[in-house]
């Protein structure tokens, strides 16, 4: 989890058969357009806080606007959990969304309170069947972090379902985490241990 960790901010600003992308769509319908929005949106609510070195209630609802609809948090647990989720009930799955929700803004969102002015530049969106790829580069002075952003579109809309961070997926690294804890404690126990972390996790901002 180190790379990730570490790029945390990044996080939020956030195939088979040939490897050949298209690269046209239209501005109304452009997953580009999507990740812009998030990611602009986050860095604006970040740029108005009254205090610049925490993250409030308040802070964090105003990114939680400009992420909703935008991420598709199912689909991420999903991809999470692998071939597990499969023998879950909808109502299993639904809590499991919900705590992974949770934990993605409190550990991961907690550290956007260390953004200090990083540029954020995206290329256009890559296309393949019903999936899209938006490369960024976060550059904070002398450094330049690649973030590719995965989405695919669901309802008519584009939906981030996957980061990669320096080549490393966000999903996949989740995928490592749990498998050990699946196996061991199966799904309800994982479900438990996020819930648990999730708690004292919101403990430890409000005290």
């Amino acid at each position: 989890m180190n790379i990730m960790m570490k790029s945390l901010l990044t996080f939020l600003l956030l195939w088979v058969a040939t490897p050949v992308w298209a690269s046209d769509a239209t501005q109304t319908d452009d997953p580009k357009v999507v990740v812009e929005k998030a990611v602009n949106g986050i860095l604006h609510a970040l740029e108005s806080r009254a205090d610049p070195k925490t993250l409030t209630e308040k802070d964090r609802e105003a990114i939680r606007k400009q992420v909703e609809g935008r991420f598709d948090y199912r689909e991420m647990a999903r991809r999470s959990v692998g071939k597990a989720w499969k023998k879950q009930t909808s109502e299993q799955q639904a809590a499991f969304t919900e705590t992974f929700r949770q934990l993605l803004e409190r550990s991961y969102g907690n550290r956007l309170a260390d953004y200090h002015g990083q540029v954020v530049e995206f290329d256009k969106a890559e296309f393949k069947k019903n999936k899209a790829r938006v490369k960024t580069r976060v550059i904070d002075n002398n450094k330049t972090t690649p973030v590719a952003y995965r989405l695919h579109k669901k309802a008519d809309t584009w939906q981030v379902y996957d980061i990669k961070i320096e080549g490393v997926s966000l999903v996949g690294t989740f995928r490592k985490d749990f498998k050990g804890p699946l196996k061991k404690d199966g799904f309800d126990g994982l479900l438990k241990a996020l819930n648990d972390k999730v708690k004292r996790l919101k403990e430890k901002d409000a005290s």
